[in-house]
């Protein structure tokens, strides 16, 4: 579980900021804090692993709250200001969400923040008490669907087709799931070497792929998904690399 610190000296701000964290099923609320000196004082014998600070706050500031911390988790900024963007970023915050925050924004930006945490643990402990890697354990991620938190387990994925501001996730044996996420967003979460993006809408599961034909991949036997211009050079590449034989 990712313990996480709040801090907003606006109630209705701080309620929204602890009811979205509580929502998200790997995270942990350690503690809600309506002032930066607060949490300053509660942090002298507590440790958290991700802060969500408002930066326009009486006092001390966010920004001044992180400059004076000595020991840094990562920090997502929350502000109805999108001038201290820059700012925010000069200090490596880990992101930067802008009020109001609606819960798709702060979901994408949670699930970014526990795949670098992921990754950074998997550095540090290459072998668990299992005897597995880090991300032997890590095949699955959460979406929202349906008024619930879904777990997809990555190695079913057969491919995803964004259409708008919704993507569809098509899986083995299963019925498509269909959320309120970028493609670049899933992109970004999903190993590079078993997912690649083939088209501007598409991105496929390579390991699903059971013949390629007319410029188009072919996933079983019925569903053809076209190849983007952009996408040729590297889908190509690929081909070669796992061809046999003369072309």
């Amino acid at each position: 579980m990712i313990r996480c610190l709040a801090i907003d000296d606006e109630p209705l701000a701080l309620a929204q900021l602890t009811n979205y964290i509580e929502k998200v099923p790997f995270f942990k609320l350690a503690k809600a804090c309506s002032n930066a000196m607060e949490a300053l004082e509660w942090l002298t014998t507590e440790s958290v692993d991700l802060i969500y600070v408002d930066i326009n706050m009486p006092d001390i500031s966010g920004l001044d709250f992180v400059k004076s911390l000595r020991h840094k988790p990562l920090v997502i900024f929350t502000t109805a200001y999108a001038e201290y963007a820059i700012e925010g970023f000069r200090m490596e915050a880990f992101d930067y969400l802008l009020k109001p925050i609606g819960f798709s924004d702060f979901l994408r930006s949670a699930n970014r923040a526990a795949q670098l945490m992921a990754l950074t643990e998997a550095k540090n402990n290459p072998d668990t008490e299992s005897g597995k890697s880090a991300d032997d354990q890590e095949d699955y991620l959460f979406v929202k669907a349906d008024y619930k938190m879904l777990r997809i387990d990555i190695n079913k994925i057969l491919y995803v087709e964004s259409q708008s501001e919704y993507i569809r996730i098509y899986l083995d044996n299963d019925k498509p799931i269909m959320t309120l996420l970028s493609m670049k967003a899933l992109e970004e979460r999903l190993p590079a070497d078993r997912y690649m993006r083939v088209h501007r809408s598409y991105l496929v599961n390579s390991s699903k792929i059971s013949a390629v034909a007319n410029n188009r991949i072919i996933i079983g036997k019925e569903t053809y998904i076209p190849i983007g211009n952009q996408y040729k050079e590297r889908f190509n590449l690929f081909v070669d690399q796992h061809f046999l034989g003369k072309p």
